[in-house]
């Protein structure tokens, strides 16, 4: 498969966002959450299409729409998931099965990720 990369690329080109270069196979944990935090302020839109803006704090992810913080260990879970998805029951927020899915969905779309 291939991904839209927006983390930083290693060798170089530190503190440039790489948006049309693509990833071949997976993205490695570190990759993942490197380009969540490349991206917070950016706005989002959930499925329904309710825009949110998000800021990173360490390993949590602060929505502006949502009191409660998302960890990286629940990006993480939900991306094992659609990587092991090989019957492509993973299609849409709720089927992802975690906590804030709604906003990780979203996220996940943009980074071209499902």
């Amino acid at each position: 498969m291939e991904y839209e990369k927006i983390a930083l690329r290693e060798g170089g080109t530190q503190g440039r966002r790489k948006t049309e270069t693509d990833w071949q196979g997976t993205v490695t944990k570190d990759e993942l959450w490197e380009a969540i935090t490349i991206r917070q302020g950016e706005t989002f839109y959930t499925a329904k299409g309710l825009p949110f803006t998000y800021t990173v704090k360490g390993g949590e992810l602060f929505s502006d729409r949502k009191k409660k913080s998302i960890t990286r260990a629940t990006f993480e879970q939900a991306y094992q998931k659609i990587q092991q998805d090989g019957e492509h029951k993973v299609t849409g927020p709720k089927s992802l099965g975690c906590f804030g899915a709604p906003y990780v969905w979203a996220v996940f779309k943009t980074l071209g990720l499902v």
